[in-house]
């Protein structure tokens, strides 16, 4: 992926994204379009709330479960709780990765192809009927699998801490002002989410 108009449109918007982009360095944005939207909704349930080293951890030894390989849906879905459980997933988490899993199985989770004929704002309404998942589960789905490059998580603690640094501001926007305010880094917003989690602390 080609990052290059992004920089140098986000650089433009004023000195601060400048200066941002000038000390982050080229964008190193690193999607995994091969992944299938279901994988990447499990995965990103598995991430939610938690540091990435936890969330990996408990990745890693749900494979385990099936040696090594990605769960196809009907194996998720029989797998029983304790056994989840033992993976370090919630019981809220594990309600979710076996719904979506469901989900899969009658269609609701598209395909890979179904997903890149649909609008953004189309795969947000139809999955976030899954039970637990949140427009920023979708978003992340948007951003790391299907490569769109136009999608700002307003939800995203990091993303809102990130733009309250990068402009001293004394609180971090709320959701509503941050889409106001992102609209000025369209058609880029992905890549200005990617250097606002990047703000110098």
């Amino acid at each position: 992926m080609n990052t290059q108009l992004a920089e140098d449109f986000l650089s433009h918007i004023d000195t601060d994204w400048a200066d941002l982009v000038q000390a982050v360095g080229p964008c190193t944005f690193a999607p995994e379009p091969e992944r299938d939207p279901y994988e990447a909704l499990v995965k990103a349930v598995a991430y939610q709330q938690l540091h990435a080293r936890a969330a990996e951890a408990i990745l890693g030894r749900m494979l385990n479960l099936y040696a090594g390989q990605f769960p196809q849906p009907e194996q998720l879905v029989a797998t029983e709780f304790d056994q989840l459980r033992a993976c370090g997933f919630s019981a809220s988490k594990i309600a979710t990765i076996q719904g979506i899993a469901q989900g899969k199985l009658i269609g609701l989770v598209p395909t890979r192809d179904e997903a890149d004929a649909m609008t953004d704002e189309e795969l947000i309404s139809r999955l976030v009927t899954l039970k637990g998942i949140g427009r920023w589960t979708v978003e992340m789905l948007l951003i790391f699998t299907l490569e769109r490059m136009d999608i700002l998580p307003v939800d995203d603690f990091a993303v809102k801490e990130g733009y309250k640094r990068l402009k001293s501001l004394e609180k971090a926007p709320t959701p509503k002002q941050l889409a106001i305010i992102g609209q000025a880094w369209s058609p880029y917003r992905t890549i200005a989410a990617w250097y606002l989690w990047r703000v110098p602390r």
